[in-house]
Formats: structure tokens, C-alpha cells, sequence
């Protein structure tokens, strides 16, 4: 029985579906059928399909093999690589905590009565 693909938020779908439109122009630009393109990849016509679609049902491996073979694997070095938010996080826990102002009382220093006795003649 085949699983049930992932629940994917509409943004997260249109982001599939550019990128698959992409993969299609990239395989046309190089004048690759999707027969060859499938054949290379070592994976299904309809599975090049669905890549080419955005389909979130179609696994990682799949893009990746698509992407090898159009020559465009080291895109995924990019992926992830600028992980602006989680550098701030670490920043923010690498700043010293900002340090509390306490009151500070002086106190008077008050000769003790064994110094006074040794004062006096």
C-alpha cells in the first residue's frame, strides 16, 4: 500500500512547483527528452514527471538524481548554507547577559573600641 505523501502548505507547494518548472526548463534548454532525462536518472517516466511537477510524494533522491544528471547538483550546497536565523540565535547566546546595577551602600568605617583604647594614654 503506498504511503500517504506529507502534508505540504500551499508556500511550501508553490516552491515544489518552481522548482520543477525549472528542472522542465533546464532538461529543454539541453534538448534532453524526459525519456533520456528518466533513463540517466535511473527512475521512472512518471516519476520525471512528477519532479518535474513539484509533487511533495516525489522523494529527495529523486530531485537529486534529476539534478545530477542536468549537471545542477551543486545547487545543493546553497540550500540551507545562509542559515541567517539560526547564526542570530547563536550570537544572542554567545552575548554576555547584560549585567543588573545593584545598589551599593558604603558604610561608614567606625573605629572599633579596642582602637580607641590604644589611642588614649
Amino acid at each position: 500500500m503506498p504511503r500517504k505523501p506529507p502534508i505540504v502548505f500551499p508556500q511550501e507547494q508553490r516552491l515544489l512547483s518552481a522548482l520543477g518548472e525549472r528542472l522542465r526548463l533546464a532538461r529543454k534548454r539541453r534538448k534532453l527528452s524526459n525519456a533520456v532525462v528518466a533513463q540517466r536518472a535511473g527512475i521512472s517516466r512518471t516519476t520525471l514527471y512528477k519532479v518535474e511537477a513539484g509533487d511533495p510524494g516525489a522523494t529527495l533522491g529523486s530531485y537529486v538524481r534529476v539534478l545530477a544528471v542536468l549537471g545542477l547538483e551543486g545547487d545543493l550546497n546553497q540550500l540551507g548554507a545562509d542559515d541567517r536565523v539560526g547564526r542570530k540565535l547563536q550570537d544572542l547566546e554567545l552575548e554576555p547577559a547584560p549585567r543588573r546595577r545593584t545598589a551599593t551602600r558604603t558604610k561608614a568605617i567606625k573605629p572599633s573600641p579596642a582602637s580607641n583604647n590604644e589611642k588614649s594614654p
